[in-house]
């Protein structure tokens, strides 16, 4: 990673004409308003994401009365893949662009998504009803080996996020285009970094996240498979999209690149083989 990325010279770009924005006080306090909550429930939705599945979903806010807790915490976990996948859609995406009223909905309409996916993440981890349940937790050296599994999916899921345009998965995009008084612009297909090995990165490190837990109890588990079904399937409604986007070069990337596993070795066929 270079000074030279064109990742890092694109969101330099972004920052260099919002510190210096042209004129226009209602636009430059919506974006800065809606900028700060969006990374505000950004922040707060990924730390009670961290800290929840540390303990196993043993340790939350909630406080349904059994067995009424058991449809809460499926409504909660449902709720993120179904509004998050829909979101995307076309018809979702009209409905974030009216979400914000004014003009300027259309192009705020990443740092609307983010703010709602953020908002979806804190109220799952934030709400949950914990079932009082410990099958096991580790400790000692065992402890500190998962530990720090766990950690390294969280760098890996940074890292893929970065990799896919970290303006885009952020909410920065909006807000700051907003700010600038020009037209978002989204970054290419990415193929770079972690997608060189596989088309989902992002999808396989936050799969690994929920795995990777030191505390085990029938609630992480009920997480963890939920949500690796949608992680598995998920990525299929986005390749369309990029399918419809990119055409032929797309296709040419799914063609060499696997899916969610990587090649363990090169194929002999493959057009960039040594």
């Amino acid at each position: 990673m270079t000074l030279t990325d064109p990742r890092i010279a694109r969101l330099v770009t972004l920052i260099r004409i919002a510190l210096h924005p042209p004129a226009g006080t209602a636009r430059i306090a919506l974006a800065l308003g809606l900028g700060a909550l969006c990374h505000i429930l950004f922040a707060a939705g990924v730390l009670a994401m961290i800290v929840a599945m540390f303990f196993g979903l043993s340790e939350s806010f909630g406080n349904v009365p059994w067995p009424w807790a058991a449809l809460t915490n499926a409504a909660l976990i449902l709720q993120f893949p179904l509004a998050h996948s829909l979101l995307l859609t076309g018809p979702g995406g009209r409905l974030l662009a009216r979400l914000i009223p004014g003009p300027h909905g259309q192009t705020l309409a990443t740092t609307t998504y983010a703010i709602i996916a953020s908002a979806q993440l804190l109220a799952l981890f934030a709400l949950w009803t914990p079932s009082g349940i410990v099958w096991w937790r580790a400790d000692g050296a065992v402890f500190w080996a998962v530990t720090a599994a766990y950690a390294t999916s969280w760098l890996i899921l940074l890292k893929a996020t970065f990799d896919a345009g970290a303006e885009v998965q952020s909410g920065a995009l909006g807000w700051m285009s907003l700010l600038a008084r020009v037209r978002p612009v989204f970054p290419d297909m990415p193929t770079q970094g972690l997608f060189r090995l596989i088309r989902q990165p992002i999808y396989v490190a936050f799969a690994l996240t929920l795995w990777t837990v030191p505390v085990w109890t029938p609630d992480q588990l009920a997480l963890a498979v939920s949500f690796t079904v949608y992680c598995l399937l998920a990525p299929r409604l986005k390749e369309r999209r990029f399918a419809a986007r990119y055409g032929d070069r797309f296709d040419r990337y799914r063609a060499d690149v696997p899916y969610v596993l990587p090649r363990l070795t090169q194929a002999k066929d493959r057009p960039d083989a040594q």
